[in-house]
């Protein structure tokens, strides 16, 4: 179901430069940068919901391994909706879409050639990015974090990005790349630095490095939705909290599942089919009917309302992945309000019923 705008929020987005709007049917809220908070502890201010870029150019997990004009076209109008819609940081990574993974074409790049494009036609338009590092077992030392985030920014078109992450613990040399991050900040590469897929001891431990240079630790992104709280459990939600690093979360409707367009009979495509399966959709049927019963309470999606605990959960910054404009639409009306406490428990106590999905495995290194 597509976010239907109001003629207030029309307003908003004709006169882009003076307000932002957080618009969603009949509760439409104009708001002057009240859309925008800090990372962590670094002078970096993002909107309260980004868009993940993992899928764009991806033929190796998302697009039923097929990538075409269309596809690129799709993924643009994803991009300019967002912008539309007062949500403009964008997450990816040098490994999304690459030949590496074995993408069709990386992500940076055709991120890249959107902002180039948008700017062109709309200069005023202030965008951020989010790229990541790869620890990949050959890059060693603070270097590799230079030289990979300069290949970044090639990619990009850009003389520096918003924020520059580790994407995943590395087996070895994690100190000298949390070191490259410190390096890259007083180069002026990056204006925040954070971490992904970290542990509370490995997240203790880099923001302790950072800080003996006064650079503060931004973010850590981690698998985090109503249907996968293994930050909550494992202390690293917690630790977040303590230590004000926000925490970033990717796959905040579990790829689809809690948008209630999948079913016993009708799972998800390509290697998600073995996630969320028959078994477990059947299993997952009372929580997306009591998340339906509450959205419409509030006018809201499925969607909405699954991105809403999230952001109840404060200190949370959901980047759900878009393929096109009416997802980007949907997703903007996830802010300007919010879930009470008893339904964000609520939610919570139905969702503990289902057995855990398969995260990332690097989650536990």
């Amino acid at each position: 179901m597509a976010l239907q705008f109001s003629s207030a929020c029309n307003f908003a987005l004709t006169h882009r430069r003076r307000i932002r709007a957080v618009a969603s049917d009949d509760a439409v809220k104009v708001k002057e940068d009240n859309n925008l908070v800090k990372l962590g502890a670094s002078d970096l201010k993002l909107t309260k919901l980004g868009i993940g870029a993992w899928s764009w150019g991806d033929t190796s997990y998302w697009n039923n391994f097929e990538w075409d004009d269309r596809k690129m076209k799709a993924c643009k109008s994803a991009f300019d909706a967002s912008i539309d819609s007062g949500i403009t940081w964008f997450d990816t990574a040098e490994v999304y879409g690459s030949r590496f993974s074995f993408g069709a074409i990386n992500s940076e790049t055709l991120l890249g050639r959107f902002i180039k494009e948008r700017t062109k036609k709309y200069p005023e338009d202030e965008i951020a990015v989010a790229t990541k590092f790869a620890e990949l077992p050959w890059r060693l030392g603070r270097q590799s974090v230079i030289s990979a985030l300069k290949d970044s920014l090639s990619r990009l078109e850009l003389d520096s990005v918003e924020l520059y992450q580790l994407h995943w613990p590395g087996i070895w040399g994690n100190e000298g790349y949390i070191d490259g991050l410190g390096d890259a900040v007083e180069q002026g590469l990056v204006k925040a630095v954070g971490v992904s897929n970290y542990s509370e001891k490995r997240l203790r431990e880099a923001y302790k490095q950072l800080k003996k240079r006064g650079i503060p630790l931004a973010s850590n992104q981690v698998n985090y939705s109503l249907i996968y709280r293994l930050p909550e459990e494992n202390g690293v939600k917690a630790t977040c909290d303590e230590l004000g690093i926000t925490l970033i979360a990717y796959s905040p409707i579990a790829q689809g599942v809690l948008t209630g367009k999948y079913t016993p009979q009708n799972i998800p495509t390509g290697p998600r089919g073995n996630i969320y399966t028959a078994e477990f959709l059947t299993e997952l049927q009372p929580l997306l009917n009591r998340i339906k019963e509450i959205g419409q309470n509030y006018n809201k999606t499925p969607t909405q309302v699954a991105l809403n605990w999230l952001i109840a959960q404060d200190n949370v910054i959901p980047i759900p992945g878009a393929k096109d404009a009416e997802q980007v639409k949907e997703f903007g009306g996830a802010l300007g309000w919010r879930l009470t406490s008893d339904e964000v428990n609520e939610l919570r106590e139905l969702a503990s019923k289902t057995k855990p999905v398969i995260g990332f495995p690097v989650e536990k290194l």
